[in-house]
């Protein structure tokens, strides 16, 4: 049997719903110092995201903040706050020589939720392992691996934890709420996923790949005789697209014989509109 007759096996519904509304918005920033060989200095790459989606970018060789969005242009951002987590991060990665460090990632951001609490986090990696974080409950420098001690030490010397939090539950938020006001029109247009099904041969999995929607939250089932189902189910990360959109994976691992129907849920849906089925 070809491939094309074996995925005809599998039913493809669409079935998208209006889910409820938000109830948190997030702001991040990730920067990423990385030495390459004979180079004496690191590069920096700095992201942030409001939501899931990016809306600034800055690099070392620029050294300018560059607005992702429309909205992003016209009212601009933190470039001070930037520029200066960019500086205190290359001091900090001259400090972390003894570790042979290589590249150096900060995480750090806040969320704000409708009932007005809110969440904060700084979190740092070495090499694609966790390094050092701030915890939040004992208001210290919190190292994850032996090889990130020194470096945890120097830190708690120079930069007071409990101040960080502050910052970060101050400044972070009143960004945060900014945003939030600025992109209001952007945040809440909703733009439907495309899927489409394909497996290599027999013997693969089957790969539903959700694709293009806004914004990030959906959900992609597989149902068997009208049962939902979670064994032998991957389900992949939410990845950005470059343009501003989404896209997301399942895998399901089942028999030739088996036939699955696949159920994806989006928020793009008008109330009242029901799901489609289509063969793929």
């Amino acid at each position: 049997m070809d491939h094309a007759a074996l995925l005809l096996r599998y039913l493809l519904l669409l079935s998208v719903i209006i889910p409820p509304p938000a109830s948190s918005h997030s702001l991040q920033f990730v920067y990423t110092a990385t030495v390459t060989q004979g180079s004496r200095f690191p590069e920096f790459i700095v992201v942030g995201r409001l939501d899931g989606q990016q809306i600034v970018y800055y690099d070392s060789k620029t050294r300018k903040m560059i607005p992702k969005t429309e909205w992003m242009n016209k009212f601009g951002g933190p470039e001070a706050m930037v520029k200066v987590s960019v500086d205190t991060l290359m001091q900090r990665f001259n400090k972390t020589k003894e570790v042979s460090v290589q590249t150096l990632q900060r995480m750090f951001g806040c969320e704000l939720h409708d009932d007005g609490t809110n969440k904060v986090y700084d979190q740092f990696g070495c090499d694609g392992e966790d390094f050092f974080s701030l915890d939040l409950n004992t208001e210290t420098w919190t190292a994850a691996s032996d090889k990130a001690v020194i470096t945890k030490q120097k830190w708690e010397r120079t930069c007071d934890a409990s101040f960080r939090k502050a910052h970060l539950e101050t400044e972070c938020i009143e960004w945060l709420e900014k945003y939030v006001e600025y992109g209001r029109s952007s945040l809440e247009t909703k733009v439907r996923p495309e899927a489409s099904l394909f497996q290599k041969d027999s013997s693969s999995p089957v790969v539903c790949h959700a694709t293009g929607f806004f914004p990030k939250a959906v959900m992609i089932s597989w149902q068997k005789n009208g049962e939902d189902l979670h064994e032998d189910v991957e389900l992949r990360e939410t990845l950005p697209n470059q343009d501003g959109t989404f896209q997301k994976r399942s895998v399901l691992t089942v028999s030739p014989e088996e036939q699955t129907q696949l159920h994806l849920h989006h928020s793009a849906q008008q109330p009242g509109e029901g799901g489609g089925a289509e063969d793929v």
